[in-house]
């Protein structure tokens, strides 16, 4: 039974985004990120990597990208393909470039790289508000914490080196989190409108959640469908802005069904020779930077 009510349509649309890829048998699963392959060469293999479909296994996870290498070789190569490997992660709900080796000796190598900050990543997100300044660098160290509400959870969170003092309001330098791991990074804004902003985003580090934290917590412009990360204390949908629902076509009890637009726009790396992939964001999140009047110029 399909809606007629356009907006109706678009929330279930968006409600089935990550729900369909955990139902289907592993060999669809492998052609869907076979369809979804942009780049390959003897070495490496680029996907552009669906919403809502995680990396790796775990508790209430059907489907993820880890099992279905081996299947996904042999639809690539031939029968006796050697299985493929992960080099690097992405969040469940974070879409974009992701590479995969072909070697054990390849993967190896590329996630040297990632290691010692050799791979340049982009990625952009359209957020919640404006970050002020426009343009510059976040460098904030992150930690995991529980949160104590009616549902205890783990979220992580910023932790800064410097307060202001509360006798005369200067800057003070305070004792380093011993848990915590510094974490940096650039950003830009590349458009503005409907009380939302599209960003490209440059993580220097690669600390779990870390521009999601960085943009909440650290400029004030949690992204777009991001509920765990736009309040501290609760698990609730994010709340938008009236300009926002009205022209996402939205009701502030159905903004829950907003996916993540979070979206790993390119990585540029020397393998050899210097590799540099981009992928296009997804069709949802194209929908939201027209929806949102979000223009573009693509350089």
């Amino acid at each position: 039974q399909i809606p007629k009510d356009p907006v109706q349509r678009r929330v279930r649309e968006l409600a089935m985004l990550s729900k369909q890829l955990q139902r289907v048998h592993p060999n669809v699963l492998a052609k869907v990120l076979k369809q979804a392959t942009v780049y390959q060469n003897e070495e490496i293999v680029v996907i552009n990597k669906p919403y809502g479909l995680p990396v790796h296994g775990g508790p209430g996870v059907k489907n993820c990208i880890a099992d279905v290498l081996p299947i996904l070789a042999k639809m690539l190569e031939n029968v006796k393909a050697e299985p493929l490997h992960l080099c690097h992660r992405l969040d469940k709900e974070t879409t974009g470039v992701m590479m995969l080796a072909r070697s054990k000796e390849v993967a190896e190598k590329i996630r040297l790289l990632f290691k010692t900050r050799q791979v340049e990543k982009v990625y952009w997100a359209i957020s919640l508000g404006d970050p002020d300044p426009t343009e510059g660098i976040v460098e904030i160290p992150i930690v995991e914490k529980g949160v104590q509400s009616h549902q205890s959870h783990y979220k992580m969170t910023l932790a800064p080196n410097y307060r202001l003092s509360p006798e005369d309001g200067k800057v003070v330098k305070i004792r380093k989190n011993r848990n915590a791991e510094s974490a940096v990074t650039r950003y830009r804004l590349l458009a503005s409108s409907s009380a939302c902003s599209l960003l490209e985003l440059q993580p220097i580090t690669g600390v779990k959640h870390q521009i999601r934290v960085h943009l909440a917590y650290g400029l004030g412009c949690p992204i777009l469908g991001d509920h765990k990360y736009s309040h501290w204390s609760k698990l609730a949908p994010q709340k938008l802005p009236e300009i926002t629902l009205r022209r996402l076509k939205l009701e502030q009890s159905k903004a829950r069904h907003l996916p993540l637009h979070l979206h790993a726009y390119r990585l540029s790396l020397p393998l050899g020779e210097w590799i540099d992939l981009v992928c296009k964001p997804p069709l949802f999140f194209q929908k939201t930077l027209k929806k949102l009047e979000l223009d573009v110029t693509n350089d």
